[in-house]
């Protein structure tokens, strides 16, 4: 029998991995609530489940994740069902902290190998990247910059994922680039929303993650090593947890 090759290049890898179906029913149910007011009924839970064409099981993990992110509140009764909660610019601004499932423990590991891993990605994107590799990686430093201004933190954080896995893909080191896409995808697969951090100034932190990624992104672009390597040990060590939300 012949193995499949490995998906060794990001856009490979996302056209291999088809989102699960709990985030594309809780995607639906997501869709729903932000086209409703605030505090309208959707639906009860089996309308709803129907209507995101899953099974049980697969509508109540869905249902897990969009209460996580607080667009639908879930309420009992005769008059009951699932409801809007449109999230304010503050409340989605104070999400800072990764909420995790089950697997948490394995998803602190992964980020551990990847932080390790960090250096010697950025070592190889020094070498090897090209103006093609840096207009990919300011490409998702726009996406961070947008999700910031509109206070969307669970957006900041994909896009801060996929600028490190744009720098994974310059590697010429294909065990290196597969095994740190996947830590990607287990921390990615793993989170279910974001959580308020507390009386952390939010915005600021945002901004100051902002800052490091683009300097870091005008180090590669200058080959500037000493640079480069400075800022991904002050990435790694300025974390406020081991899960960091924003990479």
């Amino acid at each position: 029998m012949v193995a499949d090759p490995p998906a060794l290049r990001r856009a490979d890898w996302e056209r291999a991995a088809a989102p699960r179906r709990p985030e594309q029913a809780a995607e639906r149910l997501a869709a729903l609530a932000a086209a409703a007011e605030p505090g309208a009924r959707l639906g009860t839970k089996e309308e709803l489940r129907v209507y995101c064409g899953v099974s049980v099981g697969t509508f109540n993990e869905a249902l897990r994740l969009v209460q996580a992110r607080g667009v639908i509140d879930v309420r009992p009764g005769r008059t009951g069902g699932l409801f809007a909660n449109r999230q304010s610019p503050l409340v989605r601004l104070g999400n800072s902290v990764l909420a995790l499932d089950e697997d948490a423990a394995s998803v602190a590991d992964a980020v551990r190998l990847r932080d390790a891993l960090d250096p010697l990605l950025v070592e190889d994107a020094l070498r090897h990247a090209d103006p093609t590799d840096v207009t990919a990686m300011r490409r998702e430093l726009d996406r961070m910059r947008a999700a910031a201004a509109d206070l969307d933190g669970i957006a900041f954080i994909h896009a801060n994922w996929a600028l490190h896995a744009r720098i994974a893909d310059v590697t010429p080191n294909a065990m290196l680039r597969s095994f740190y896409l996947s830590l990607l995808e287990i921390i990615e697969s793993h989170t279910l929303a974001v959580q308020p951090l507390g009386d952390q100034p939010l915005p600021e932190y945002i901004q100051s993650r902002y800052d490091l990624h683009a300097a870091l992104v005008d180090a590669i672009a200058t080959r500037d090593e000493h640079r480069a390597l400075a800022l991904i040990r002050e990435h790694n060590m300025t974390a406020p947890a081991a899960l960091d939300p924003t990479g």
